[in-house]
């Protein structure tokens, strides 16, 4: 809970600057030798971390969202623990699981935006140096918008189709 409630609580571009620049620093005032952290490793790093915390928090809400009588059933027939989540539990979780996960990738796609700030360049960084060199920030910002806007438009309509394959199983039962 301690690194769910700390992630979640925390901005996510405080925690790419304490990756990028606060560890380095504390690693340096601790041993005196420099231990830099690439650009690329510390922005995988902050969004990972700071999308497990989101996406443990899915997974919990999931699994306990489905009715303990489930638990019961399957284990008055028997079954183990571990038989009861794999054959009973997850596969109705993750039903509930698929729509606030799809939001999460979706998030994440766009916080990408926010390693520009240690020199990433992902695609708003491309954009600001293209505008660096064209000085044309409308046109260019519109274009990086549109770029984000097809992605995420892309995701989403995959996740309901994942969404609507998952509920087959439900209408066919």
């Amino acid at each position: 809970m301690v690194y769910i409630d700390f992630f979640r609580g925390t901005p996510l571009l405080v925690q790419i600057f304490i990756i990028y620049f606060g560890i380095p620093n504390l690693l340096y005032m601790l041993t005196h030798q420099q231990f830099p952290i690439e650009a690329n490793v510390a922005g995988i790093m902050a969004c990972g971390i700071n999308s497990g915390a989101y996406v443990a928090e899915i997974v919990r809400a999931g699994i306990q969202s489905i009715d303990r009588g489930q638990t019961e059933a399957a284990r008055s027939l028997g079954m183990t623990h571990g038989q009861t989540m794999q054959y009973v539990i997850l596969p109705q979780a993750l039903k509930r699981m698929v729509p606030p996960l799809g939001n999460e990738f979706i998030a994440m796609l766009k916080d990408t935006s926010l390693l520009s700030v240690i020199g990433i360049q992902e695609l708003t960084r491309k954009g600001q140096l293209f505008i660096s060199v064209k000085a044309a920030p409308f046109p260019v910002y519109l274009g990086v918008l549109l770029m984000y806007l097809a992605l995420t438009l892309s995701i989403s309509r995959f996740m309901s189709v994942v969404e609507r394959r998952m509920a087959v199983s439900d209408r066919s039962a």
